[in-house]
């Protein structure tokens, strides 16, 4: 990721927690229109599933800088992304929601540097969460 696409990130931190929760009901609402088959994967989600989310991708953007910090988080998410069998072609689903999303509630806000460093670093993660899960159904194999 670079630096122009984190400081973009870091500085819409702001704008993310206060629209957080429209971005991650937006988001689900054009995954599941996208993809019907999604909502299985979220069949026992706590019923504010939507708050979190909004909360960890608020996480994300402050922590841009410092993805250290966040550790622990993508560890607990790794997890119970692992219990309900998350798949690495389900990352483009979410992230295509979730870009859509950004775009749907900013408007005008969201120009095109800020949706191009969005989808960079939402793909970063992806990435890490793709790889971290890796390793836990490595390890589950071989337990």
């Amino acid at each position: 990721m670079t630096q122009n696409t984190m400081e973009i990130i870091k500085a819409t931190a702001p704008v993310i927690k206060e629209h957080g929760e429209a971005i991650t009901t937006a988001m689900y609402k054009l995954l599941f229109e996208a993809h019907p088959e999604a909502k299985e994967l979220f069949k026992d989600a706590e019923p504010d599933q939507y708050k979190k989310l909004a909360a960890m991708v608020y996480a994300y953007a402050a922590n841009i800088d410092n993805l250290g910090a966040l550790g622990k988080g993508v560890e607990k998410v790794a997890n119970l992304h692992v219990n309900v069998n998350i798949e690495p072609k389900h990352y483009p689903w979410v992230g295509q929601a979730l870009l859509g999303a950004i775009q749907e509630v900013l408007g005008e806000a969201a120009t095109p540097e800020i949706m191009n460093a969005w989808k960079e670093a939402y793909f970063f993660l992806a990435d890490v969460f793709i790889n971290k899960e890796k390793e836990i159904y490595t390890q589950q194999a071989t337990a």
